[in-house]
């Protein structure tokens, strides 16, 4: 039989797209998964936890077995966030993903019914036509707000990284390389000073500018004006810290660097 792989990215979308897949399916016909980067904040891993009890599964943990966080792979490889993707993408969640699932699995996935993630999905569908994908919370018209309300109305603490004014939990020791975002890089910074300090240290090495601080025109066409992130003012706001998604359509570029 087909195995139903409800990915868990320690969200709150997520663990309400598998509570609903298991009402429907039921605990037996899969399981919770998830991809540890080692670069994850620790509530994250309390969220887990309470997110386990309320479903009554255990979430199987995939990890690399070449490299131990994001920072490694930056470190390893010398490739950090450019054009052409972010390699800590394509090594710690796209490969463990690649190695573990079976060409019959059916994919649980906890796109929302926001604009933005009915079309990520229409493009993860495009882009693998291979993988059997259901997104329950776009066939139920749930939003990401709603997923929030539902997490909170069950009594579980969502992940602090909310709190804090991120968009989502995605790799907040080492910050999110995709990111751009000024005031995103601001508010990393205030929450994770060490890990924003390693970054920082690690990007001026390998010459990686990842903040996005203005444009300007050269030669007739827009560029945009790139700054180390340690370079951005004390004072920038750290309001609206837009962070990247972190999936399989953000593996893309790196399946064309790899081919």
């Amino acid at each position: 039989m087909s195995r139903r792989l409800r990915w868990f990215s320690s969200g709150a979308a997520s663990a309400v797209a598998s509570s609903l897949d298991i009402r429907v399916h039921g605990l037996e016909a899969g399981e919770l998964i998830t991809c540890d980067t080692g670069s994850e904040d620790e509530d994250n891993w309390r969220f887990a936890s309470d997110v386990e009890q309320w479903l009554g599964a255990p979430i199987t943990i995939l990890a690399s077995d070449e490299y131990e966080s994001t920072t490694d792979v930056w470190e390893k490889t010398g490739w950090i966030s450019g054009p052409h993707g972010a390699r800590c993408t394509g090594e710690l969640k796209f490969a463990p993903r690649l190695a573990y699932q079976r060409h019959d699995d059916v994919h649980v996935f906890g796109y929302t019914a926001d604009a933005h993630d009915v079309e990520r999905a229409k493009s993860l569908r495009a882009n693998y036509p291979e993988l059997n994908i259901v997104t329950p919370l776009i066939e139920r018209g749930i939003t990401k707000a709603g997923c929030l309300a539902i997490i909170q109305g069950v009594g579980i603490e969502l992940p602090r990284s909310y709190a804090w004014g991120f968009p989502n939990a995605n790799c907040l020791e080492s910050g999110c390389c995709k990111a751009v975002s000024p005031s995103y890089w601001a508010l990393h910074r205030k929450m994770k000073p060490e890990g924003f300090a390693k970054t920082a240290a690690i990007c001026r090495e390998k010459g990686v500018r990842l903040a996005i601080i203005g444009r300007e025109i050269v030669d007739g066409k827009p560029k945009n004006i790139r700054a180390f992130i340690d370079d951005i003012p004390l004072d920038q706001p750290t309001l609206n810290p837009i962070a990247p998604a972190c999936d399989f359509l953000c593996h893309l570029a790196e399946q064309d660097i790899a081919a």
